[in-house]
C-alpha cells in the first residue's frame, strides 16, 4: 500500500512541476488541441468555467470528469476535494458555493499543493483553504462538511474502503458523495486490467461498479449511483496499448465498452446513530 502512494506522490508531483515549465500535467505524450491527447482528462470541462480559474489551474487537472457540474453546489455549503491537485475543482466549487460557503482542498503532494495555493492567490477567492493530508485520513472534524467531492483519485488509494469512511465521517447528516471516478464493469481478465489501468489512472487501481456501490453501502451511505460520463472503447486506449507491446486487436472484445469515466453519487443518512454521525 505505500508502495502505490509513494507512486502516486512521485507521479503526481511531477506533473505538477510540468505545469510550472508551462506544459500540461496530464499523461499522455500525444498533444491536442488543448495540450492533452488523453481522452480520459480532455474536454472537461466548459470555456466558462476554465475562463474563470489561472490557467495553471486547468492545465494542472489530471481528472476524469467535472464533479462541479454534476454536484448541484449550493450557496453556503462547506465543499470538500479530495485529491484537489492543482485546485481546479476547489476553485470552481468556491465560486458555486459563493462567499458564505467554504471549498477545501486536501492533498499530500507538496508539488501540487503548492501550485494550488498560487493558484488560490491568482484566482482572488478569499473562501478556499487547501490541507496537506492524506484522503485516508481526513484533517477535518466529524460532520463539517456538505459536499465531499473528488476527481478521478479515489481509484488510485490503496484502501479505499477507509477513505469511503472517512468521507462518511466528515459529511453532515443528509450531506452528499459526489465524486467523479474511473471504474470497471464486468469480468475483465487481470492481465487486461493491469496494462489498461495503467493508462486511464496512470497506475492501476479501479472498482468494479457494483463494488463501488457495495463498499459505498458497506460505509454507511444510501442512495448510492453510477452514472456513466464516458465509456471508452479499443480506439481510445490504441495508442497508449500498442506503445507497451499489447496487441490491442487480441485483447478487444476484453476492453470494449468495460472502462469507463462515471460520475458516483451517495448520500450520509439524515438520522444515523453511528458515532459518527451524530454528537447529540
Amino acid at each position: 500500500m505505500s508502495d502505490v502512494k509513494d507512486l502516486v506522490q512521485q507521479k503526481y508531483g511531477e506533473a505538477a512541476r510540468r505545469v510550472g515549465t508551462g506544459a500540461s500535467a496530464c499523461c499522455s505524450t500525444a498533444p491536442s488541441a488543448n495540450g492533452c491527447g488523453d481522452p480520459i482528462t480532455s474536454n472537461l470541462y466548459e470555456a466558462s468555467q476554465v475562463d474563470s480559474i489561472p490557467e495553471e489551474a486547468a492545465r494542472a487537472s489530471l481528472g476524469c470528469g467535472n464533479p462541479t457540474a454534476l454536484a448541484e453546489l449550493r450557496a453556503g455549503e462547506t465543499v470538500l476535494d479530495l485529491g484537489s491537485g492543482g485546485g481546479i475543482d476547489v476553485l470552481l466549487s468556491a465560486r458555486r458555493v459563493g462567499p458564505t460557503g467554504k471549498a477545501y482542498g486536501l492533498d499530500m503532494t507538496d508539488d501540487m499543493l503548492a501550485l494550488a495555493r498560487e493558484n488560490l492567490r491568482k484566482s482572488g477567492l478569499e473562501n478556499v483553504e487547501f490541507l496537506r493530508g492524506e484522503i485516508e485520513h481526513i484533517p477535518l472534524p466529524d460532520n463539517s462538511v456538505d459536499v465531499v467531492i473528488s476527481n478521478c483519485v479515489i481509484n488510485l488509494s490503496g484502501d479505499k474502503d477507509q477513505v469511503l469512511r472517512e468521507a462518511f465521517r466528515v459529511l453532515k447528516p443528509g450531506g452528499r458523495f459526489a465524486v467523479s471516478d474511473v471504474v470497471t464493469r464486468g469480468d475483465v481478465r487481470a492481465d487486461v486490467r493491469k496494462n489498461m489501468l495503467l493508462w486511464v489512472g496512470c497506475i492501476a487501481g479501479a472498482l468494479q461498479d457494483t463494488d463501488y456501490i457495495d463498499r459505498l453501502t458497506a460505509a454507511g451511505f444510501e442512495k448510492a449511483d453510477i452514472e456513466p460520463t464516458r465509456i471508452y472503447n479499443i480506439e481510445d486506449a490504441r495508442a497508449f496499448l500498442s506503445g507497451q507491446g499489447v496487441d490491442v486487436d487480441a485483447i478487444a472484445p476484453q476492453v470494449e465498452r468495460k472502462f469507463m469515466s462515471a460520475f458516483v453519487r451517495a448520500t450520509k443518512p439524515a438520522r444515523c446513530c453511528a458515532p459518527s454521525c451524530c454528537t447529540a
